[in-house]
Parts: structure tokens; sequence; C-alpha cells
């Protein structure tokens, strides 16, 4: 196995704090909005997931890297984050069925990280502080220079990034007995999302994100799956208006996530950037029409204002997550049309809402 040496490397924060530690992936140097993922496995499903395009993903958990890669625990085709921090880098696995090592895994996607540094603390800082933008280099050390680059990094807020991550074009996926048909707009859709309606004899056709409503409806859907996303839902406006135009069509309605957000926008109730946001495999969440709670996996920094939806004459409050309260899951009244923040289709995560899909399959049998 080929030996890899670190040579060292800094973290700088939006507000001037500065971590140093060793280098992990590439030698280079990349910027992000920092997030914090509490997960204690499943990293190469993180770092594919198109939700978190341009971000650098902090790990909780002390050792990455040491189950190696496979090519089938890949949520998009390519590692969508923009770098790592984290506490013990594995340059050597332990999986017997692994195909290579994380290092050469970062290496060839051109992937920059930062390891051996104190996460513990550096979690805590963000908590308090909040989610900001940050900057790894492990080619200079030159505070200022790390500081005017870490200038020309944007914000989240207001930044439209379904564009980066939907696919370029429409493509089908089909179980062997086609029952239902349902259309997917891809605003950075998981792969297990798209397998979990095809085990259950959907045969989806994912379309991009800006694929006018008219288009879609050609191919004479029986219902429409929104899907998760990167970046500020207020500002992916086009799948805004897609929405609007599915509730409009009176036909079933699912959506996960970025999908969530779009679903409130399209009702006229906004979505705010969290303090920080949830991201790990261990959040609770109640739903309010069965009384039954759940663990979830996670991944957003923004969400549903949950005043707008007070007295809202069109949508209720499904689901609330039990640390914060904060909106978990919306349905409308009057339409088939529900959504989740949160993701069901678990992977990495606790399986606990996989029945989300079994309702969206039910919401097609009725309106079929």
């Amino acid at each position: 196995m080929k030996k890899h040496t670190s040579s060292e490397a800094i973290l700088l924060l939006k507000d001037g704090t500065v971590f140093t530690g060793k280098s992990l992936g590439r030698i280079g140097t990349t910027g992000g909005e920092l997030c914090f993922n509490t997960g204690m496995t499943g990293y190469q499903e993180i770092f594919t997931d198109p939700s978190y395009f341009g971000q650098l993903v902090i790990t909780t958990f002390s050792h990455i890297g040491n189950y190696g890669v496979q090519s089938e625990e890949v949520e998009s085709d390519k590692i969508q984050i923009n770098g790592l921090v984290c506490k013990e880098f594995s340059h050597h696995f332990s999986r017997k069925s692994a195909e290579g090592s994380l290092q050469d895994y970062f290496e060839k996607s051109g992937i920059v990280g930062i390891c051996e540094i104190d996460t513990r603390a550096l979690v805590r800082y963000i908590r308090d502080k909040g989610a900001m933008n940050g900057i790894i280099s492990s080619e200079t050390t030159d505070i200022e220079v790390l500081k005017r680059r870490l200038e020309e990094v944007p914000s989240m807020a207001g930044l439209e990034l379904a564009s980066e991550v939907s696919t370029n074009k429409e493509y089908d996926m089909r179980p062997e007995e086609v029952k239902y048909r349902v259309a997917v707009l891809d605003l950075g859709v998981k792969r297990n999302s798209l397998y979990n309606l095809v085990q259950r004899g959907c045969e989806v056709k994912v379309f991009p994100y800006n694929t006018p409503f008219e288009e879609m409806e050609k191919w004479n859907p029986d219902g429409y799956f929104v899907s998760n996303g990167p970046g500020d839902p207020a500002a992916t406006k086009v799948a805004i208006e897609s929405v609007k135009q599915i509730l409009d069509k009176e036909k079933p309605m699912f959506g996960i996530c970025m999908g969530h957000q779009m679903l409130a926008q399209a009702n006229g109730i906004a979505t705010y950037k969290m303090h920080n946001g949830h991201r790990g495999l261990n959040h609770p969440v109640k739903n309010l029409i069965t009384g039954l709670s759940e663990i979830t996996s996670q991944n957003h920094g923004f969400v549903v204002d949950a005043e707008q939806l007070k007295n809202h004459p069109n949508v209720e409050v499904t689901h609330i997550n039990l640390n914060d309260n904060t909106v978990e899951g919306i349905r409308m009244k009057g339409k088939p049309a529900f959504s989740v923040q949160y993701h069901p289709e678990s992977s990495p995560g606790p399986h606990d809402s996989t029945y989300l899909f079994d309702d969206f399959i039910a919401l097609l049998e009725q309106y079929k």
C-alpha cells in the first residue's frame, strides 16, 4: 500500500480564528461554509451527498477513513464537499471489501482537507458562534493571503446551487414491473431516494432542475418527487414555480429536504438560515399525525418558518423536531402533497422513516 505523508495545514475561520493541523487528500487550498455532521458512520455517503455541495464538512466522529471506500456507497457520481475537517484520518483501511483508501479517493477527486485538530473545540465554537465560512490550506501558511482568498468565498445565504448539482439531461430508472410513473425534479437528488421509489414499483424519470412543468407533464407521470439539494431555497426560484404548477395540477407530490422547502415557498411560507443546521443520523422527530417518534437522518442549514405556518389556510405541520421544535414535515389541506425536512431514504442512517415512501405510494394509488 502506498505510504502517504502529511504536511502542515491551516484552517482559517471567517472571524479570524485559526486551527493548525496536518493535511489530508490533495495539497491545495479550498473554502466554503463550515458545517458539522454527528454521524458515526457513512462518511462516503455524506461526502457524495449533493446537499453538501460547496461546504467544508467537520466530522465529529474521531476516526475517518478506517473502512476505506466502495463504489456502491455513493449518493451521486462525485464527491460534493469542498473539503474535510476531522480529528484522526486513517490512510489505511481494514475492511476486506473496500476498493481503496479514502486518501486515494480524495486525491483522485482533488479534495483538500485538514486533520489532527481539536474538532470538539471547533464544533463547540461553531455551535456557539453560528455557521460561518472558512478556508483550508496545505500549500500556504500565510494568514493574510488566506484572509484575502476567504473574502472570495460566497455566503450560503442567497446562493442558488441546484444548477450546480442537478443532472444535465433526463434519465430513467425502472423496476421489472412498473406500477406507477414518478417524475423527479432533481435539485441534487440522492441515489437512494430513487432506489426507494423503484423498489416500490415506480418507474422514475429524472428531470433537470429547470425543466418546465409542461415538459415533465408530457411524460404523463402519476406523481412528482421533488428532491433534496444545496443552497438557499428562497433563491431556487425556478423550482418554486414548478411546484406551484404541480399543486395546481393536483397530482401527488412528495418533497424531501429542499423539496420540502419548495413546497413551503410555493405556498408563500418563508424559509430562513439556521444558526447551525441539522446534520447527523440521530435527530428525534415526532409525527404529529400518528403521535409516534422516529430517529432521523438530517442534512440542512435552512428551515421553514414555523410562525407563518400557525394559521395558514392551506398547509399544516405534520412533523416537528424534538430538539428545537423546528418544522420537520408539512402537508397540503385538500391536495395530495406532503414533504419532510429530513431524509427518509436514510443512507446513511436509521430506517425509521421509510414509511413515508409507502405513504407516497398510497397517494399514487389513490389518485391514479
